[in-house]
């Protein structure tokens, strides 16, 4: 009976029971697609890794939700990376930084793990997402309805726009913290039969007031049955914000702290930086740490 080690890591967290929690299955080479999103199903997180082998990088890395594979995620690579460390599978670098590019469903991406300030301390990790691609506007009246909300719940003058530095999500951008958690899904299956008819794969709701006085930005992630119905810190989703809040003038500062998840009870902190001036982003990269909660084997 085939065996493969997985480990339950939270990511975007410095303690266990924070952040977001992700599933790595280990030496997943000889997996089929149908498996892996069977055991995605099974882990029920809002997504699971599968590491494999690369001719083109030091790791293969595929992303499945409980309902499909995704291109690109960024706490499953923050999650990744810790549990390569954690298993010896990667060096964990001492003086310098240790520099490496995972391959991903659409290609390489470039990763950096800093040294630690302490021995037993988690390393940080940092992700370089895709140069960003600024999809459809979408009606106001329309999207804020299936968040039970109204078109004067917006920041004034902002657009609904997908955005996608590796996955197309939906930014909403709202007033304050008080708009953001009334927030809801009144009718998962109309918001389910809008993206399906559209461009992007989850919703993205944000302001720009932290959760603590550390944080810049705070978030919600709002998906759709069978995934989770909310996702406690979502990487790619933060690369997204952070390129249309800098895109269209809103950040002073390219380097700030997006903050998301304290709402459900699983704080998670991402270290964002924009690269690029504001009309021609190269590309977003998020950093945050991760912790291994649980280790064992699958016995398929």
């Amino acid at each position: 009976m085939p065996s493969y080690p997985f480990l339950l890591v939270d990511a975007f967290t410095q303690t266990a029971l924070g952040g977001n929690p992700c599933a790595v299955v280990l030496d997943a080479d000889d997996l089929t697609d149908q498996q892996m999103q069977r055991l995605a199903q099974e882990f029920n997180q809002s997504e699971t890794a599968f590491v494999r082998s690369s001719r083109v990088a030091a790791f293969g890395v595929r992303y499945f939700t409980p309902s499909e594979e995704i291109p690109l995620a960024g706490h499953p690579t923050i999650a990744t990376i810790t549990a390569l460390l954690h298993t010896g599978r990667l060096a964990r670098p001492t003086t310098e930084p240790l520099a490496l590019e995972l391959e991903l469903l659409h290609g390489p991406i470039a990763i950096s793990v800093l040294p630690p300030a302490a021995s037993a301390a988690p390393a940080q990790v940092l992700m370089t997402q895709r140069r960003p691609v600024f999809g459809q506007v979408h009606e106001p009246a329309q999207v804020l309805a299936l968040f039970g909300l109204e078109p004067e719940d917006l920041v004034p003058g902002s657009v609904i726009q997908t955005v996608s530095t590796g996955t197309p999500q939906l930014m909403v951008f709202l007033r304050d913290a008080a708009t953001l958690r009334r927030a809801h899904l009144p009718n998962p299956a109309a918001l389910e039969a809008y993206r399906r008819r559209t461009d992007f794969f989850s919703s993205h709701l944000f302001c720009l007031e932290g959760a603590t006085p550390a944080g810049t930005t705070f978030a919600r992630h709002l998906c759709t049955p069978p995934d989770v119905l909310e996702d406690p810190v979502t990487g790619s989703a933060t690369g997204g914000m952070a390129a249309y809040l800098w895109h269209y003038g809103y950040l002073a500062s390219p380097d700030f702290i997006a903050e998301q998840g304290h709402w459900l009870g699983r704080p998670g902190t991402v270290q964002v930086r924009v690269l690029g001036p504001r009309q021609a982003i190269d590309a977003v990269q998020i950093g945050g740490t991760g912790v291994v909660v649980v280790e064992g084997q699958l016995q398929l």
